[in-house]
């Protein structure tokens, strides 16, 4: 079996989107759809093989998500981000239970993005 799991979120503003998502987390949009040009909008972003679909569809999901990323690289991820002097989030690094490092993010809708590494025991 192959599998893929592309988390859903929802967002209002596609300016912020843009502002948060490329500009700031550095993901690339990959395509972008509406049934018409007063329609919500579908899109979907990635970074490397991280996927999200992001949606104004009030019936796609809700607000206040959280997505959990397991990766590599999370302490020199930090460092860029900070960087940017993305006025909006400023995030820290926690040392987590499982001795890695974490990084949460909070998008402009009330989502949230952690990522951290494996544990290191």
């Amino acid at each position: 079996m192959n599998t893929k799991v592309i988390p859903v979120l929802r967002i209002f503003d596609y300016d912020k989107t843009v502002e948060f998502y490329v500009d700031w987390l550095g993901f690339n949009i990959d395509w972008k759809h509406r049934f018409s040009d007063d329609a919500p909008l579908y899109m979907q972003v990635s970074k490397g093989p991280i996927l999200f679909h992001l949606t104004e569809h009030h019936g796609d999901c809700c607000p206040g998500a959280k997505v959990y990323i397991e990766t590599t690289g999370v302490l020199d991820y930090h460092k860029e981000l900070l960087g940017k002097k993305y006025k909006y989030n400023r995030p820290g690094i926690e040392q987590a239970p499982w001795n890695a490092p974490c990084m949460t993010v909070n998008d402009p809708f009330g989502n949230t993005i952690l990522f951290t590494e494996e544990g290191k025991n």
